[in-house]
């Protein structure tokens, strides 16, 4: 017999609260009939400035099958979380997961940019990605290069070798979810081998907290230029001269509010 569930969640703690998270803002969408264009991440929303989509899109999932796959592929990956012993470990899979939900989406969106721009192939302008699939190939393809004899589970009982996993999965989920992106799950891979060769690395305590501190402020800003929430606490001014965004508290004669000031650059920025 296996473990207790209890023991394991206990074991993979940042995996399960990923798994939660996922699990209930799929309820929220399902519940509030939310759709895949109000959530997801295209071409189009990005240069338009919506960037708070790269996390949303991240964490969404439409489909009950996209879910299931992602969840029960990552549920398998929380054993990252227990290989302390091979320089893997909870801390790793946070630090890295905190790229691996961002990179993907910045490679996808070059991609889309190098179609749309150089080759004329103007649907990918609307193209929308949701789901957790880019971390999910990310961690396989980790794994796969840090401890290449582990297996893969998916759905409880279809055994993969990590090796041939990422790969694999990506020919089984292109077959399996015609709609799934391609690109996307690529992308995934690519930034796992970069993460895996050390070609990006050094992340720690410090760059992930900066990181994640810089993540949540351009989140805000472009939720908040989105008008998708009312967020009255939040001033945000546009300068004429080009200068860096600044963030600072106002004086008690503004009653305290956040101002954040930026250069109209910053809000019609085009990704390249």
């Amino acid at each position: 017999m296996g473990k207790p569930l209890l023991f394991e969640i206990l074991e993979k703690p940042a995996t399960s609260c990923i798994i939660g998270i996922c699990s209930l803002i799929w309820f929220y969408i399902q519940k509030k009939s939310i759709g895949y264009s109000q959530v997801g991440l295209s071409y189009e929303t990005a240069i338009e400035g919506q960037y708070w989509r790269i996390v949303t899109s991240a964490f969404s999932h439409i489909s009950v099958l996209h879910l299931v796959f992602n969840m029960s592929a990552l549920w398998s990956l929380g054993v990252i979380e227990q290989l302390q012993g091979i320089g893997l470990g909870v801390e790793y899979y946070l630090h890295y997961t905190l790229l691996l939900v961002v990179l993907p989406e910045f490679l996808v969106l070059g991609m889309h940019h190098i179609l749309i721009q150089k080759f004329k192939v103007d649907c990918f302008r609307r193209v929308t990605a949701v789901g957790y699939s880019c971390v999910v190939f990310g961690w396989m393809t980790i794994l796969s290069m840090k401890q290449p004899s582990s297996k893969l589970q998916l759905f409880g009982f279809l055994s993969l070798p990590i090796s041939f996993a990422p790969f694999e999965s990506l020919i089984f989920t292109s077959i399996i979810v015609p709609q799934a992106s391609f690109l996307g799950h690529l992308s995934g891979i690519i930034v796992g081998y970069a993460i895996a060769w050390g070609i990006i690395h050094g992340m720690n305590n410090y760059w992930a907290i900066s990181l994640l501190f810089w993540f949540s402020v351009v989140f805000i800003c472009s939720l908040k230029k989105s008008d998708i929430l009312n967020l009255e606490f939040l001033e945000i001014e546009s300068v004429t001269e080009d200068s860096f965004p600044t963030v600072r508290f106002l004086d008690s004669e503004s009653n305290g509010n956040l101002q954040i000031n930026t250069s109209s650059a910053v809000a019609t920025t085009n990704l390249v």
